[in-house]
């Protein structure tokens, strides 16, 4: 499928993980709802040494999540840090203005 929609997650703990997975594992049938392929282009947290359970090799590592609302290859923007602020509210205050 042309055009993917590309997703930058911010947050990798258990709902960031458990998405990734997702992504990962129904591909196909995300897909097929979707209309496009879904892929993931970025992810960000705050340890990138940390274990997760979960294959993070393809991915491109950006260490300031807010980073993720600018990317050209990320459509949208999964902010899973949670929060009402600090780097949360920044990265989607960032991610709305640049549309």
């Amino acid at each position: 499928m042309d055009n993917p929609l590309r997703l930058g997650i911010a947050g990798l703990g258990t709902v960031g993980g458990g998405l990734i997975k997702i992504v990962q594992q129904q591909a196909e049938t995300l897909a097929s709802r979707a209309g496009r392929e879904i892929v993931i282009t970025a992810v960000s947290a705050r340890d990138q040494n940390k274990a997760r359970g979960v294959n993070l090799s393809t991915y491109v590592w950006v260490d300031d999540a807010r980073d993720l609302a600018t990317r050209d290859d990320v459509d949208v923007v999964v902010e899973l840090v949670g929060g009402s602020e600090g780097v949360a509210k920044e990265l989607v205050e960032a991610a709305l203005k640049n549309g």
